[in-house]
């Protein structure tokens, strides 16, 4: 028989169980926390028909889809959680209980060029509001909070939550006269925190067409800085002259009075009129979320508000807000830059018994006692000798190992081992249930470290 070379595909992530522990406490944290903010788990097939997932996307989008045949239906892997959710939204209308907060996080498929941290298989974690008819201001005035409690939950202090609204810019460019230019001129501001405001500018010109006076125009207006207080009152000072910006005003003046009362300090949070965001469907408010001590990771969260979700679906308007996060992305970056906190127990048991009698029914006994008490256990059944055992307790990285010998039952204890430590007492199960559990709680600390 032909031996098969083992490997795993360009652009897809596979982690040892260590490191994947740690993917899951990220997902844990943000399964958590959406939970807090009553967001309803959703779960999309991968696999749906290709006209439903390519109804909004345009040519790029065909040419980074996986796209199959299978007898002689046309399929394709999901590419985000936007799109699915926009069809399950439409399909399930008269079921759900609008206004509609989920959250979902799964695996989608890109097939783009494989590089450094980005992938073709990865995991986003989205949450999303959808309205009927209409969505009030408060929902978006709550997204800055749940980003805010999720990076708190990961362990992190040193992120800014920047926030701006596209009825602002879209009512300046309004008011300069080029509202049919304003998409191509948002997608240039976009990139300002890449090429900077010289090649900004040279692009406004050079391609949007606009003339020394309107870039030079448009500049001064994104440049604008100071406290979100400040910055709400240089926008005052072009209110009145078009509809469009002032509703855009009123909403974010909304969004940032609203800060205080869900917990989100001022620190976290930033108006920042350069924040456009590439897609064309967001309408209202838009964030992106960066790591302040690490800007060349880029947005590691952002969305934003948009007024019909599923109109290639239904004829209902569905207004939302929502927001993703691309998971694997981040998670690969920390990774690679040390930011995940190694200090951090990721066995996959708290505790690892060992009986060293031929008779385990004793041991059984014990993992019970101890699973009970809400310690984690893996009981080593394998006839090894003791150095053996140690080994395997070593490199599967628990905690702690709890021996069970014929001395120990003598006395109805076990002996427990601190494998970091090497400190070993003997203990009543009870007792060493309260003693792992204890050391764990003290072990227990931020899952992303801050440098």
């Amino acid at each position: 028989m032909e031996r098969i070379t083992p490997r795993t595909l360009s652009g897809f992530m596979e982690l040892l169980p260590g490191k994947q522990a740690k993917l899951e406490k990220m997902m844990q944290v943000l399964r958590n926390t959406y939970a807090l903010y009553g967001f309803a788990a959703l779960d999309t097939p991968v696999i749906e028909d290709a006209k439903i997932l390519l109804a909004k996307g345009g040519g790029e989008t065909e040419k980074q889809i996986y796209r199959f045949q299978k007898g002689d239906s046309d399929l394709a892997l999901r590419f985000d959680l936007t799109v699915p959710l926009a069809k399950y939204v439409a399909l399930h209308y008269n079921e759900l209980a609008f206004p509609f907060r989920r959250f979902q996080i799964g695996k989608v498929y890109r097939g783009e060029r494989a590089q450094r941290g980005r992938f073709r298989e990865f995991y986003q974690a989205d949450i999303d509001i959808i309205g009927d008819g209409k969505l009030d201001i408060l929902n978006e005035a709550e997204i800055p909070a749940i980003i805010y409690r999720v990076f708190r939950g990961f362990g992190l202090t040193r992120f800014q939550i920047r926030v701006n609204n596209r009825k602002i810019l879209n009512g300046f460019y309004a008011m300069l006269g080029l509202s049919e230019k304003s998409g191509d001129i948002m997608r240039t501001v976009d990139k300002l925190d890449k090429i900077g405001a010289e090649k900004v500018a040279a692009i406004l010109k050079d391609d949007c067409g606009l003339s020394n006076e309107q870039a030079d125009e448009i500049l001064k207006f994104i440049a604008i800085r100071g406290s979100n207080a400040e910055v709400l009152a240089a926008l005052e000072g072009y209110a009145g002259r078009s509809d469009l910006f002032d509703l855009g005003l009123s909403e974010l003046k909304a969004v940032a009075a609203n800060l205080s009362a869900f917990g989100v300090p001022e620190a976290n949070f930033a108006v920042d009129l350069t924040i456009a965001r590439g897609l064309d469907y967001y309408t209202g408010t838009v964030y992106e979320t960066t790591l302040l001590d690490h800007p060349e990771i880029g947005s590691v969260c952002s969305g934003g508000r948009y007024d019909n979700l599923a109109e290639y679906y239904t004829d209902k308007a569905l207004p939302g807000v929502g927001i993703s996060i691309g998971l694997t992305r981040l998670f690969y970056v920390l990774d690679e830059q040390g930011l995940l906190n190694d200090a951090l127990p990721s066995a996959p048991a708290d505790a690892l018994v060992l009986p060293m009698t031929e008779d385990v029914s004793k041991a059984v006994e014990l993992a019970e006692a101890l699973r009970s008490a809400g310690v984690r256990v893996q009981l080593y059944g394998e006839q090894k000798k003791f150095k053996q055992k140690m080994s395997y307790a070593d490199k599967l990285g628990v905690p702690y190992a709890v021996l069970l010998g014929e001395d120990e039952i003598a006395e109805g204890k076990c002996s427990v081992k601190n494998m970091t430590t090497g400190e070993q007492q003997k203990l009543t199960a009870q007792e060493a249930a309260a003693h792992i559990l204890k050391g764990l709680a003290e072990a227990n600390g931020p899952l992303i470290l801050e440098k």
